[in-house]
């Protein structure tokens, strides 16, 4: 399927308002990428018209998401079934500074290490070619379907 033609929400456990993730843009066995851009009205916006870190980081696992939730779409071996991770570390985090309302993330990671249900990421946000924030992120993948298989 190409990925223009996939609806991100199929991907994600992740439903309005915490959307962070417009589309998936690159897949392979190493590296996915993703873009966003930033509404005026969303949740982790401040009223002085940028995202907070927490949007930052909610962008990067998001995309982590998109990747586990295309692999399970995809991959012949699959249930299909889109599960619930989380968070389980964040290193080397560096912002080097925040991302304006209307402005497009271009979030990309990188595969460092898969083990079980354990996956480690290097990851990168840009805008407009400027590397504003990159770190280390481990998510576990749970057991836990998610109500995207609703969809």
């Amino acid at each position: 399927m190409p990925l223009n033609e996939i609806n991100i929400l199929d991907l994600i456990p992740q439903r309005a308002p915490f959307i962070l993730i417009d589309a998936i843009t690159h897949y392979d066995p190493v590296v996915t990428k993703t873009v966003f851009t930033i509404p005026e009205d969303h949740i982790f916006c401040t009223a002085d018209g940028w995202m907070e870190e927490a949007g930052m980081i909610e962008n990067i696992a998001q995309t982590c998401a998109v990747r586990m939730g295309y692999e399970e779409k995809t991959e012949k071996k699959r249930s299909g079934e889109i599960k619930i991770g989380f968070i389980g570390m964040i290193k080397t985090m560096e912002i080097i500074r925040n991302p304006l309302i209307g402005e497009r993330l271009d979030t990309t990671i990188m595969i460092v290490e898969s083990f079980f249900n354990t996956t480690l990421v290097e990851t990168k946000i840009e805008v407009a070619g400027e590397t504003i924030a990159t770190c280390e992120m481990k998510i576990y993948l749970t057991d836990i379907k998610s109500h995207a298989n609703e969809a």
